[in-house]
């Protein structure tokens, strides 16, 4: 189970619809050992592309030694569908290369409702979990 305070959900959120109709992708880094999210990084889709996202390279490498300085992971790693559902794609399944992260999709298909789901995703196996979303 995915448990994640509201402003981190809102914030995903919110990015996704800045950046629709292109799909917005971040991470959430936490401590290390704790499976708690609490660090939101915004992150630029070198794609820019409505159906693909892929982190810069170069902003990966900063943003992962940053964690790593500050011994943490990325707990949530985030993107948003922009004309489907809010579950990965065989492009998706196939980059997830965290097996300890939770992977959030956002949908922003509908511009009034969003929808966000979060799976982990392990050896090409998706499994989807609940998310319980707290309030702090």
């Amino acid at each position: 189970m995915l448990v994640i305070r509201r402003d981190l959900v809102d914030a995903m959120v919110a990015h996704a619809r800045r950046d629709h109709p292109d799909e917005a992708c971040g991470v959430i880094a936490g401590p290390y050992g704790s499976d708690r999210p609490e660090r939101f990084i915004e992150m630029e889709n070198a794609e820019r592309s409505p159906t693909f996202y892929r982190f810069d390279a170069a902003e990966q490498l900063k943003v992962w030694r940053e964690m790593d300085a500050n011994d943490e992971v990325p707990v949530v790693i985030y993107h948003s569908h922009t004309a489907t559902e809010a579950y990965p794609s065989r492009t998706d399944i196939s980059f997830a290369g965290e097996p300890d992260a939770h992977y959030v999709l956002v949908s922003t298909r509908d511009p009034i409702e969003h929808e966000l789901r979060s799976y982990r995703i392990v050896d090409g196996v998706v499994t989807e979990e609940p998310v319980k979303i707290i309030e702090s």
